[in-house]
C-alpha cells in the first residue's frame, strides 16, 4: 500500500498547525530561548521513528515531564502509521475507543479538529476488522471515515483497493504453460520450467524507466539470490517491450553483473499477465505457489511479502535493510 499511511501522517500532521490557527486561532506564548524539560520531550516522543525501545523511551520521559496519556497515545499512533504496521495499528483500538468520550482538542498535538480525531477513529476500528478478515465492518468504518475528513482520502482509499486486490486474486492462477521471451537471448522460457521443482515463485515486475526500479535494481539482486538458494524460483517481468525498453533493461542489467540472478522476461503485449494480476505500480512483487495460487502481490517493501514467503519456506532469512529491497 505504497502512501497509504504515509499520506495519512502528511495529511494529519502537516495540516494541524494551519487549520488550529484558520478555525481556532490560539494566543501565541511566549517561548523561552531553550525548550523547557517537557518541550523537549514532547518534541523527542513526536519525532521519535527509530525503534520500539526507543518509542518507549521516549514514552517514559514524556510522562516523567507531565505529557498527557492522549498525546502520548497519538505518538504511538503516529509511529505506528509512519512504519506501515497495521497490526498494531489495529491493537491500539481499545485505547482509542476508550479516549474518544474525553478527547480534548486543546490538548492535542496532532488533530486540526475534533472530526480528523473521529475519522481516525473509525479508521483504526477499519484496520482492526480488516486485519479479522470482517470485511462488511471494514467497509463500514472506513466509510465513516471518509465521511467525517474527506481531506484524508489518499490515506484512506488504498487500503479499499487492498482489499478489492486481495479478492481478484483468490479467483486467479497462474498459467505455468504460458511462454515468454527472455529478454537477454529471445529464447522463449515457460513459468513452468522457471518454477521447476521450487517451492514457489517470485514474479518481479519492473521497467528501467522507473527511478524506484532502478534505486532498487542492486537490492533486488541481493534478494534474489537468498530466495534461489532457498527453493524459491524468481522471474522478472518487463512490460510489453518496445526496443528502446529492451536496450534500455538490458544496459540497466549490467548493475547485477554477468549473470543477473533469475530469469528476465517481457510480458506479451497481447493479454499480459501484468494486467492479469492487476500490477499497476512498477516494482510490484507476486509471489504464487506452485499450483498457481497468488500468495502474494504487492510492493517489494510490504512486510507481508516476507510472511508470505516464510510461510512456504521457514528457513528463509530477510536480508537486512539496505542490501534488500529497501523502502522507498
Amino acid at each position: 500500500m505504497r502512501g497509504s499511511v504515509a499520506a495519512l501522517l502528511l495529511i494529519v500532521c502537516g495540516t494541524a498547525s494551519l487549520d488550529a490557527a484558520e478555525k481556532k486561532p490560539r494566543p501565541a506564548a511566549p517561548r523561552a530561548a531553550t525548550p523547557t524539560p517537557r518541550e523537549a520531550a514532547l518534541e523527542h516522543l513526536l519525532a521519535e521513528r527509530k525503534s520500539p525501545e526507543a518509542l518507549q523511551a521516549a514514552i517514559d520521559e514524556a510522562r516523567k515531564q507531565g505529557v498527557s496519556e492522549q498525546v502520548i497515545l497519538e505518538a504511538r499512533f503516529l509511529y505506528l502509521v509512519d512504519r506501515h504496521d497495521d497490526a498494531a495499528i489495529g491493537a491500539l483500538l481499545p485505547e482509542f475507543i476508550k479516549r474518544r468520550a474525553n478527547f480534548n482538542i486543546d490538548e492535542s498535538k496532532t488533530f486540526a479538529c475534533k472530526e480528523d480525531w473521529l475519522a481516525v477513529n473509525e479508521y483504526v476500528e477499519a484496520i482492526a476488522a480488516l486485519n479479522q478478515g470482517d470485511k462488511p465492518a471494514f467497509k463500514q468504518h472506513i466509510t465513516e471515515a471518509f465521511w467525517l475528513s474527506p481531506r484524508q482520502a489518499a490515506a484512506f482509499a488504498p487500503h479499499i483497493e487492498r482489499v478489492h486486490l486481495d479478492e481478484a486474486m483468490r479467483s486467479i492462477k497462474i498459467d505455468f504453460a504460458a511462454q515468454f521471451i527472455t529478454i537477454n537471448s529471445d529464447q522463449p522460457k515457460t513459468l513452468k520450467n522457471l518454477l521447476g521443482n521450487n517451492q514457489a515463485l517470485l514474479l518481479h515486475f519492473w521497467s528501467p524507466w522507473s527511478e524506484e526500479c532502478e534505486a532498487s535494481m542492486p537490492g533486488f539482486g541481493v534478494t534474489a539470490k537468498v530466495l534461489l538458494a532457498n527453493n524459491i524460483a524468481v522471474a522478472s517481468f518487463l512490460p510489453p517491450a518496445s526496443p528502446k525498453l529492451l536496450s534500455d533493461a538490458r544496459s540497466s542489467l549490467k548493475v547485477l553483473g554477468e549473470k543477473p540472478p533469475g530469469a528476465w522476461l517481457a510480458d506479451h503485449a497481447s493479454h499480459p499477465v501484468s494486467r492479469e494480476l492487476r500490477v499497476l505500480d512498477l516494482p510490484t512483487m507476486v509471489l504464487v505457489a506452485n499450483d498457481g495460487r497468488v500468495l502474494f502481490n504487492g510492493s517489494p517493501s510490504d512486510d507481508a511479502l516476507w510472511l508470505a514467503l516464510l510461510k512456504v519456506n521457514p528457513a528463509i532469512h530477510r536480508p537486512p535493510l539496505g542490501s534488500s529491497q529497501n523502502k522507498h
